[in-house]
């Protein structure tokens, strides 16, 4: 009983900084753990917080792909770099160019269409089919009519902090582009050294972290947040609790 106790303090109190050397490893067995039936995902940004409700029934290798890059902290410091107003707004090009690199090709096999791409869903980009790799989008409004016939298969969808997204600085449009546009090359070889230099006033995920929705906290989280903590001695951030499109311009993810 103690032992659980403390390992449920430790959970919310160990630091939470990137697993730097198995980020530079997509190969890690830690990747393709299975996420829960419903994970929350928090998104720490410039801008203020964005919680994701996960739903591994709606696209399980896209959900498992997603809260295993956010266990170990892809996500931690990503800039928001592609923003169609009022439409859709992508992130998933890692800060740190290694790491970046390290997973632009690294590719996972579609899932069946469920969902559809309503206002607040969110989804992987891709360019070809069984494509999709760390590179995600929050509709902003409703896509259906574009998006579904793609498919971009949702694995979640924004229950709190959906205003923070539409308020996400949108001044650079599509800046490098999308996946598609062919574009991205010095995202990839410079990392977060590019997007400032280029684009200064990107808005940035300061830190996302997950949880089982509705139950304690999984021993991979716990596992992702001790071997991050161990990784990244310097920095003790907590682990929160969280309770006019043209088709074809739309298609260049």
């Amino acid at each position: 009983m103690r032992l659980c106790l403390t390992l449920l303090i430790a959970a919310f109190t160990l630091q939470a900084a990137p697993d730097r050397q198995r980020l530079l490893n997509p190969s890690d067995p830690a990747f393709t753990e299975r996420a829960a039936d419903r994970s929350l995902v928090t998104l720490e940004t410039t801008r203020g917080t964005v919680v994701i409700e996960v739903t591994r029934a709606w696209a399980p290798r896209g959900a498992d792909r997603f809260v295993n890059l956010v266990r170990h902290g892809y996500y931690d410091e990503a800039m928001v770099f592609r923003i169609r107003p009022t439409t859709w707004a992508q992130f998933g090009i890692a800060g740190d160019p290694a790491v970046a690199r390290a997973w632009r090709n690294t590719t996972f096999p579609d899932d069946p269409f469920r969902e559809s791409n309503v206002r607040g869903t969110v989804a992987f980009a891709f360019a070809v089919p069984h494509g999709r790799t760390t590179q995600v989008f929050i509709n902003l409004r409703d896509n259906a009519a574009t998006h579904d016939k793609e498919p971009f298969v949702p694995f979640g969808r924004v229950i709190e902090g959906l205003e923070v997204a539409d308020a996400w600085n949108a001044e650079y449009g599509e800046g490098l582009g999308g996946i598609r546009a062919g574009k991205q090359d010095a995202g990839f070889a410079e990392g977060n050294a590019f997007f400032r230099r280029e684009f200064p006033r990107l808005d940035m995920i300061r830190r996302a972290t997950s949880r089982a929705a509705g139950g304690p906290v999984r021993p991979a989280d716990l596992r992702a947040d001790t071997a991050r903590a161990r990784s990244f001695p310097g920095r003790v951030p907590a682990r929160p609790a969280v309770g006019n499109t043209d088709p074809s311009a739309t298609r260049a993810r």
